[in-house]
């Protein structure tokens, strides 16, 4: 089985931080290389892989400003999918984009569907339905407009993560600050609970960040 598994090139795959499609797809990848299966990894240049790594980008967008994202998305899709007829199955990582390249192979193309940025977006899914296979992250997350053939949820390293048997005396907000997160409701959680609350994530939404965050980081009740 020959797999050509296509990561954002937004971040390194893995991220060194924030960067969870990337996450995902690297967990994903190394856990099929060790069980034997043949992926070869499309992602940045400075990416890490046991499998076999093919790269056009140098770096994520999202670390080099230099990089002008459209320019080196077409070129990494691109990439993959001149190549497209050596794998058995193509693995989108990549959103819609990659579905307007499958005209140039009969490789199947499955596509975990990370989550719909805006419904303006669903044309390009809705046209490659039933061409292409999708996977979606959770039933809440489906589109009624779609058909898919299950719901993967995200798998995690338990290796990253302590188990702790008791629960310590803070609330904690683990995201990006934007608007679709509910970082001011963790805010009006910890007000309502009286529970100290700590917020660790990008700032994604800098007019979010100013208007419903910023003025209630005091350093002692809520803080980053």
């Amino acid at each position: 089985m020959r797999i050509g598994m296509l990561s954002p090139i937004a971040w390194r795959t893995p991220p060194r931080h924030y960067g969870p499609w990337e996450g995902v797809v690297s967990l994903l990848t190394e856990g099929l290389v060790k069980r034997g299966v043949d992926v070869t990894l499309f992602a940045t240049r400075d990416s890490q892989t046991k499998g076999r790594l093919v790269a056009v980008c140098p770096r994520g967008y999202e670390e080099d400003e230099s990089i002008l994202p459209k320019v080196w998305e077409g070129l990494h899709i691109s990439e993959l999918f001149e190549q497209a007829n050596e794998f058995d199955l193509i693995h989108n990582h990549f959103d819609y984009l990659p579905l307007t390249y499958m005209g140039m192979t009969s490789t199947p193309v499955l596509s975990t569907i990370h989550g719909f940025s805006s419904p303006k977006i669903l044309p390009v899914f809705k046209k490659y339905d039933r061409r292409a296979y999708y996977v979606s992250i959770s039933d809440a997350d489906r589109s009624p407009d779609l058909n898919y053939i299950a719901t993967i949820r995200h798998g995690i390293d338990l290796s990253q993560f302590t188990f702790k048997s008791e629960h310590g005396d803070y609330l904690l907000f683990f995201g990006r600050i934007h608007h679709e997160k509910g970082a001011k409701e963790a805010i009006e959680i910890s007000r309502r609970t009286g529970m100290k609350l700590i917020m660790a994530g990008i700032v994604q939404d800098a007019s979010y960040f100013d208007c419903a965050v910023r003025p209630h980081l005091d350093g002692k009740k809520c803080g980053l």
